[in-house]
């Protein structure tokens, strides 16, 4: 009865090890579910900007239209400056569109614009034109001139992005 009663014993000392071993169990899964719920919560929850608000995806932009170009040819030569002081300018222009049809405007339409460029290119200053400043805003001048020319022939003005200098000689 001795050993019956030492075997009776022993499973109950035992018992107490296998509860704690299940508890054990139970906290390391719930502390392992909790931070996977939370790392994924982390890895997934929406992006926000400074302010705190979603930030929204950005939309595929589609690359702009090739560039075309149109040279002036050949280039403008003409005379200008005050009395006794006769100075030469000469500048090659191209006007630059992504736009088919306007380009066929700007170049349709070339004498309207040379017309109104030699008459611009012949009124100006040789001191305006010397400084970096004087040739940006003769650049934006000829734009509106090209930009004028190709309004007025029913195209989208802004269609005409920009104008170039490829050469500019004064003498």
């Amino acid at each position: 009865m001795a050993t019956e009663a030492a075997k009776v014993e022993a499973p109950a000392g035992e018992a107490p090890k296998k509860k704690k071993g299940k508890l054990m169990l139970i906290i390391i899964l719930a502390v392992v579910l909790i931070g996977g719920s939370v790392g994924g919560w982390l890895a997934f929850k929406p992006k926000t900007d400074a302010k705190g608000e979603p930030e929204k995806k950005a939309e595929k932009v589609k690359p702009p239209a090739p560039a075309i170009y149109y040279k002036y040819d050949p280039a403008f030569v003409v005379n200008f400056g005050g009395e006794g002081s006769a100075r030469y300018l000469q500048v090659t222009v191209e006007a630059m569109t992504r736009d088919p049809p306007v380009s066929e405007i700007i170049k349709n339409n070339e004498p309207a614009v040379r017309n109104d460029l030699v008459l611009l290119f012949s009124n100006q200053d040789s001191t305006t034109l010397l400084s970096p400043d004087g040739k940006e805003k003769l650049r934006q001048t000829t734009l509106e001139v090209i930009r004028k020319v190709v309004a007025s022939e029913g195209g989208d003005p802004k269609l005409v992005e920009n104008v170039y200098f490829t050469s500019f000689v004064i003498q």
